[in-house]
C-alpha cells in the first residue's frame, strides 16, 4: 500500500510542476496575442493612407493572430490535460484510502431480473462497479457493465493475460484515461453513429475542382490588383461573385456545421486515444487483436481522425464572422470543406463505429487493469477444469477493509450443494457474495481477494434479494417463486453455480421446510453445484440422505452477555441462534 501511495503521490508532484511551468506559458502567449494586436493597430494608423498597405497589414496580422492562437489553444489543452492526470492520481489515493462513495456507481445498469447483479452489490452505492470504474467515456461504462453482467466464462486466461499487461502499464493507462476524461461529448455516441450511417451528400461530385478554381482566379486577381492598375471594384466583384455561389447551399451547410461542431470535440480526443493505441506494441493475443481493428493498411487510423477533426474545425472557422466573410467571398470557403466533410463520410463513415468500440474496449479494460494495479497482493485464479469447481485459501470480500476482513477457505467439487446455517449477522450473507463475486471476477479476467485460487470457469446465478412490486401487483412470495422458476428453466440448459439465500420466506415455517427441502432435492437431481443459506435447521437432514448435500455453518457466541462472531466458515450445523437474546439486549422483549 505504501508503494502505491509514494507512486501516486509521485505523480502528483511531478504534474504540478510542469503545471506551473504551463501556466507561465499561457500568460506569455495571452500577453503575445494583446501585443500582435497594438501593434497591427498602431501600424494601420500609420499606413491608413494608403489602402495596399493596409491590405498587407491585415494579412500579416490575421495569419500571425491565427497561429498564436492555435499555439494558445495547444496550451491550453497541455494545462487541461494535468489538471485531468493529477485528478486521476488524486483519486486512486482516495480509494486506497477506501472512499470511493462519490464516483460514479452505475446504478443505470441495475437490472433486478438479471442473473445476479441485483443480489451481489454489483452497482450502486458502495459497489463494486463504483469501486472499480475508473471509465471516462459513456461507451466505456458501458462496457464495463456489460462485462460485469455478461456471465461469460470463454477465454478467461486471454483476459487475464489481458488484464495483467495493462496493469504493469500505469503511465499509458492514467494518459489515455486523461485524453479520454477531456472529451466533451455533446452528442451522444450512439447518435453520431446513427449520423454517419444516413448522412446524405448535398454536393455534387463536379463541385471538387470549383473552390480551388475560384480560389487560384481570387489570387490572380489580388495581384493583378497589387501590380497591374486594377480598380478595387474588381475585387468586390469576384467577392460578391463568392459570396453568391456559396448562398446556393448556406442552408445545408448552416444543418452540417450544426451536426458537426456538436461532434468535433469527440472526433479530434478520440484522434489522440487511437493514437495512444497505435503507438504501443502489446504482448497479449487479446490486446493485440483489438489493436489490429483499428489498423489500416495504407494509412495510420489516427491520421484519418486527425484529418476529419482538422476539416471539421476548418468548417468551424466560419463561426469568426471576419474570417467567414472574406473566405466564402475568396475561396468558396464552406463549399471546399464541406465537400471534404462528405467524402470522408463516404469513405470511413462505415469503420467508425468499429473504431469507437475499440477505444470503449481498451477504456473499460483499463479500469480492470487499475483495479489489478491497485490490488498486488490479489490472485489470478489458476483456470483447472477439474471435478474442483472452486478450491479457494483465504478469501475475502473486496469491498471489506482488509485490516477487519476475516478470511475463509472453501473447497466445492461440481454437483456438491453447501447448506449454511448460523445465527442472525453471523457473515452468512457476506459470505454468498464474497463467493458469487469471487466468480464474476475470475470469469472477467481479475484477480480475486484470496491467497491462492484454483476454478473450473462456471455461470452464475443467484437469489437473494427477492422483492415484491406494488406496480405489477405482484406479492413477495409469487415473485420470489418466479425468481426460483427462472434459475429451473436456466439450469437446464446450462451450467450454473446457484446461490440461495433463505428461499422461500414469504410462506409459513412448515410449508417453508418441506418446499426448501423439495426444491434442494430437484436441483441436486438437476446435478447443479451451489450454495443455499437458511435459519432452517431442519433442511439441514438433506445432507443424511443426499451424498452431494454438505453442512457448514457460522457461529455466534455469548460472552459476559455480549454477542461475539468470528466469521470463521465451519463444518457442521449451527447450534446457536441470536434472535431472543438480541431482543431482550435491544429491550424490544422482556
Amino acid at each position: 500500500m505504501q508503494d502505491l501511495t509514494s507512486f501516486y503521490n509521485q505523480k502528483i508532484k511531478t504534474y504540478q510542476v510542469r503545471l506551473k511551468m504551463i501556466k507561465s506559458q499561457l500568460l506569455v502567449s495571452s500577453i503575445l496575442r494583446l501585443a500582435v494586436f497594438i501593434i497591427a493597430a498602431v501600424a494601420i494608423y500609420f499606413v491608413s493612407a494608403t489602402t495596399n498597405l493596409i491590405l498587407a497589414v491585415i494579412g500579416v496580422f490575421l495569419v500571425s493572430f491565427l497561429f498564436l492562437v492555435s499555439r494558445h489553444t495547444d496550451l491550453h489543452y497541455k494545462k487541461d490535460k494535468l489538471l485531468a492526470l493529477i485528478k486521476i492520481n488524486t483519486t486512486e489515493l482516495k480509494v486506497l484510502d477506501r472512499k470511493f462513495h462519490d464516483l460514479p456507481d452505475g446504478s443505470d445498469f441495475k437490472d433486478p431480473l438479471h442473473y445476479y447483479s441485483q443480489d451481489i452489490d454489483l452497482f450502486g452505492k458502495g459497489s463494486f462497479y463504483q469501486y472499480c470504474n475508473r471509465t471516462v467515456l459513456p461507451q466505456g461504462s458501458e462496457k464495463l457493465a456489460h462485462l460485469f453482467t455478461e456471465n461469460s466464462i470463454n477465454n478467461i486466461k486471454e483476459k487475464q493475460e489481458a488484464i495483467q499487461e495493462l496493469a504493469n502499464l500505469p503511465d499509458w493507462r492514467q494518459e489515455f484515461s486523461a485524453i479520454g476524461s477531456l472529451v466533451k461529448t455533446e452528442t451522444p455516441y450512439q447518435a453520431i453513429l446513427d449520423w454517419m450511417k444516413i448522412y446524405k451528400r448535398f454536393l455534387p461530385k463536379s463541385m471538387k475542382l470549383l473552390p480551388m478554381i475560384f480560389t487560384a482566379f481570387s489570387i490572380i486577381m489580388f495581384i493583378c490588383y497589387f501590380f497591374v492598375p486594377l480598380s478595387i471594384f474588381v475585387l468586390l466583384l469576384v467577392f460578391v461573385l463568392g459570396l453568391g455561389i456559396t448562398g446556393i447551399y448556406v442552408k445545408k451547410i448552416n444543418k452540417l456545421s450544426s451536426d458537426t461542431g456538436r461532434i468535433q470535440t469527440t472526433f479530434h480526443q478520440y484522434q489522440k486515444l487511437i493514437s495512444e493505441i497505435e503507438n504501443i506494441s502489446f504482448k497479449s493475443d487479446l490486446l493485440k487483436r483489438k489493436k489490429e481493428t483499428i489498423l489500416q493498411d495504407h494509412k495510420k487510423t489516427s491520421d484519418i481522425l486527425h484529418e476529419f477533426s482538422r476539416i471539421l474545425g476548418a468548417l468551424d472557422q466560419r463561426n469568426n464572422m471576419l474570417f467567414g466573410f472574406l473566405a466564402n467571398g475568396f475561396i468558396l470557403w464552406d463549399i471546399y470543406q464541406s465537400y471534404k466533410i462528405e467524402n470522408w463520410i463516404e469513405k470511413y463513415g462505415n469503420q467508425v463505429e468499429g473504431w469507437f468500440t475499440t477505444i470503449a474496449f481498451f477504456d473499460a479494460f483499463n479500469s480492470l487493469a487499475n483495479f489489478t494495479y491497485n490490488h498486488p497482493n490479489y490472485v489470478f485464479p489458476i483456470i483447472d477444469a477439474t471435478s474442483m469447481v472452486l478450491d479457494a485459501k483465504g478469501a475475502g470480500h473486496p469491498l471489506l477493509d482488509p485490516k477487519k476482513s476475516i478470511l475463509n477457505d472453501i473447497q466445492m467439487d461440481s454437483e456438491q450443494f453447501f447448506i449454511i446455517t448460523g445465527a442472525n449477522m453471523a457473515g452468512k450473507s457476506t459470505f454468498l457474495r464474497t463467493i458469487s463475486l469471487q466468480i464474476v471476477m475470475a470469469n472477467v479476467g481479475l484477480p480475486v481477494c484470496a491467497k491462492e485460487v484454483k476454478y473450473t470457469p462456471i455461470k452464475l446465478i443467484t437469489s437473494m434479494r427477492t422483492t415484491d412490486s406494488l406496480t405489477d401487483d405482484e406479492s413477495y412470495f409469487f415473485s420470489e417463486l418466479k425468481r426460483l422458476r427462472f434459475i429451473v428453466d436456466e439450469i437446464k440448459t446450462d451450467r450454473y453455480f446457484i446461490v440461495l439465500d433463505e428461499i422461500l420466506k414469504g410462506t409459513n415455517s412448515t410449508d417453508k421446510a418441506i418446499g426448501s427441502r423439495k426444491f434442494v432435492e430437484k436441483l441436486i437431481a438437476s446435478k447443479a453445484t451451489g450454495i443455499i443459506a437458511t435459519h432452517d435447521l431442519s433442511l439441514c437432514e438433506a445432507a443424511t440422505d443426499l451424498p452431494q448435500v454438505k453442512n457448514h455453518y457460522f457461529d455466534a457466541e455469548i460472552i459476559d452477555n455480549e454477542l461475539h462472531f468470528d466469521y470463521k466458515f465451519k463444518n457442521g450445523i449451527c447450534q446457536n441462534m441470536n434472535a431472543s437474546f438480541l431482543l431482550k439486549k435491544m429491550e424490544i422483549v422482556d
